[in-house]
């Protein structure tokens, strides 16, 4: 049996005659093209979208942003990339008209158009929105670790400066003690020499000169710690342990996983993301009242409060704090808030008995009253005193919320598979896990290009090109 075989190189044959019988009528480009045809450029304000009548002529725009768009929706978001598609894609050729601009062009247009992108991203969620694809009643809300133009070995804490210090300090100790005991020893020409030693010292003195500048810039700023190379990215968690990252936060509406609203920053944990991702996604969707699901990453109880007061339902697990020496944990004692009093498992009382202020919040205390005679006071407290409980601002709203999700675990399910899709979607399957461009604006750019093509994706994929075309128009 023979094999399938291909065409002779040398056969001559008769192309088609134009570019666009090679692009059929559900491509994707051609929704692209249709897209950027229908944004007002110069409103959204587009660099060049108005061109100068003297000088060398610019690259259209709109051109511009159909290549970027083409590169994001086919996992190539880099410049250099970018130049060598525009030159051998018959698709990008159809695109752009066979234009062929250089990587620093490229670069240079995702540079200076980042709020013109932003616009251009809300605009799809707008056509989205018109075209019925959201649910407006449910939102996942989550954040993502993206890591940043930074390693780890370019980003300072006052805890590894102190460090990197010390061993400095033991470092120049060693080679002084080698140093003395080099005056009762014979010349040995495999060991480094007193001037070679002395050279040693001098460089890891002013590489500490250095340690200790970097401690008192961070001490000046008020931050916890500084990044050289990319100075907005931080040291974050993450499931393959600590790099340097952008959070990345998310909301997606439960219908088709789309994302609604996003925002990039440098917080290292969800905790005050809540109310401000929920407040974006109910003003995009234009309702009054909207259900919002989270991890337990986003359990803060000012934050719960303050969605209640906006008609903003949370469903999001509470922390659980393990007690130390399998004392009763916070959850054994109920508060009653017609007394204002705490009930222990013994079904005694905790009254108030004063307020601290704990990271810049007023915590209420409370002690018990019957200790002393309690039977299981040894499986409560290894105090000799008795036990108290802290009640933190927002707590009656984290009350309500738990309440709520043991009332329907179901919310709690779809958490999941609402927010890791888009996630695992950029992460994973289109290998978008690192930012390329530095600075908290910057990367804000490309998450926007990177969000408007999984959008454009899945929408697509849900109503078809052609549909969405006849949407534009």
């Amino acid at each position: 049996m023979d094999y399938k075989h291909g065409e002779s190189r040398g056969q001559m044959s008769f192309f088609p005659k134009s570019l666009d019988e090679y692009i059929g009528q559900e491509n994707v480009v051609r929704f692209v093209d249709a897209f950027v045809e229908s944004l007002d450029l110069v409103e959204l304000g587009f660099k060049h979208a108005r061109p100068n009548q003297t000088g060398r002529p610019p690259y259209h725009p709109g051109d511009m942003f159909r290549l970027y768009l083409y590169g994001y929706l086919n996992k190539v978001n880099s410049s250099r990339l970018l130049e060598r598609e525009a030159g051998r894609n018959i698709e990008l050729m159809w695109l752009v008209g066979k234009l062929k601009p250089d990587f620093k062009t490229i670069a240079d247009f995702r540079r200076d158009n980042g709020g013109a992108i932003k616009q251009a991203c809300q605009q799809f969620t707008v056509l989205c929105q018109q075209m019925n694809m959201f649910s407006g009643q449910l939102v996942g809300i989550d954040g993502s670790k993206y890591r940043a133009v930074n390693s780890k070995k370019r980003n300072f804490t006052k805890e590894k400066l102190k460090g990197l210090r010390e061993y400095v300090d033991k470092k120049v100790d060693e080679y002084l003690k080698t140093m003395d005991e080099k005056d009762s020893e014979e010349v040995d020409e495999d060991k480094p020499t007193k001037e070679e030693l002395k050279e040693k010292i001098e460089e890891l003195r002013r590489r500490k000169e250095g340690y200790e500048a970097k401690e008192k810039e961070l001490e000046k700023s008020g931050e916890r710690q500084m990044s050289l190379t990319d100075p907005d990215s931080r040291l974050m968690k993450t499931k393959e342990g600590t790099n340097v990252c952008y959070n990345l936060q998310m909301a997606v509406d439960s219908k088709h996983k789309l994302i609604i609203a996003h925002e990039v920053t440098n917080e290292c944990n969800d905790q005050q993301q809540l109310l401000k991702m929920a407040r974006k996604a109910k003003e995009v969707l234009g309702v009054e009242q909207i259900e919002v699901v989270a991890d337990k990453g986003y359990s803060d109880g000012e934050q719960v409060r303050e969605c209640e007061k906006e008609g903003i339902t949370a469903y999001i697990p509470q922390k659980r704090i393990a007690s130390k020496d399998g004392a009763f944990s916070k959850d054994a004692f109920v508060y009653r808030a017609e007394t204002d009093v705490y009930e222990c498992p013994a079904r005694q009382k905790l009254e108030y008995r004063s307020t601290e202020n704990r990271k810049g919040r007023e915590v209420r205390v409370y002690r018990g009253v019957a200790c002393d005679e309690c039977a299981i006071k040894s499986q409560c407290t290894t105090s000799s005193s008795s036990r108290l409980v802290r009640r933190w601002p927002g707590e009656d709203a984290l009350e309500r919320m738990s309440h709520r999700v043991r009332g329907d675990p179901e919310k709690m399910k779809l958490r999941g598979q609402l927010v890791e899709h888009p996630s695992g979607t950029l992460k994973r399957w289109w290998g978008y896990g690192q930012f390329l461009m530095k600075g908290l604006k910057k990367v804000e750019t490309e998450s926007c290009l990177m969000i408007l093509a999984y959008n454009m994706r899945r929408a697509i994929n849900i109503a078809g090109t052609e549909k969405m075309i006849d949407a534009i128009a």
